[in-house]
């Protein structure tokens, strides 16, 4: 009967600890294309801004840590208020109001049409501190660099252990 017990007590301990451990319902909002080169935005660049914010989302939720919250019910209210990166308290405000402890805002700056970088910031929704995050410059203006340096900012700085 105690071994039967001492079972059901470690049984429980780490079916608790799991639920301790869950992933914290995340909001990833919009990447954000900083274009401060002289160069017009182009087609191919909005495309990879949407392609990159959709591979962004995919690696978070694949990756277990982290339980998106859906943000388009808070689409109008990200519409009225500056973009993420330019104001991470509103962005942060609207995360704790979809229910989220925990927000992703990225963005990538083009400098030029060979210079340009990648940004993650994670932040705790309710404090603003940054848990994970990092910056990575790429160079070249393609579909490869862009994978590649989105790739390396997740591996090297934001599901890294």
């Amino acid at each position: 009967m105690a071994k039967v017990m001492g079972w059901m007590v470690l049984v429980v301990t780490l079916l608790a600890g799991r639920a301790w451990g869950s992933a914290p319902p995340t909001a990833v909002f919009d990447v954000q294309f900083v274009n401060s080169s002289p160069a017009d935005t182009t087609a191919e660049e909005t495309a990879r801004v949407a392609r990159l914010g959709q591979a962004l989302r995919a690696a978070l939720a694949k990756s277990g840590r982290y339980s998106l919250v859906d943000m388009t019910p808070w689409a109008a209210t990200l519409a009225a208020k500056p973009a993420p990166r330019d104001c991470p308290p509103c962005a942060l405000e609207i995360a704790a109001q979809a229910g989220a402890t925990v927000a992703v805002i990225a963005w990538v700056q083009k400098v030029s049409n060979l210079i340009l970088n990648l940004n993650i910031s994670i932040r705790d929704a309710a404090t603003g501190q940054v848990l994970k995050g990092g910056s990575v410059d790429i160079r070249g203006n393609t579909d490869e660099s862009w994978d590649r340096g989105l790739k390396f900012l997740l591996e090297e700085h934001v599901l890294d252990e």
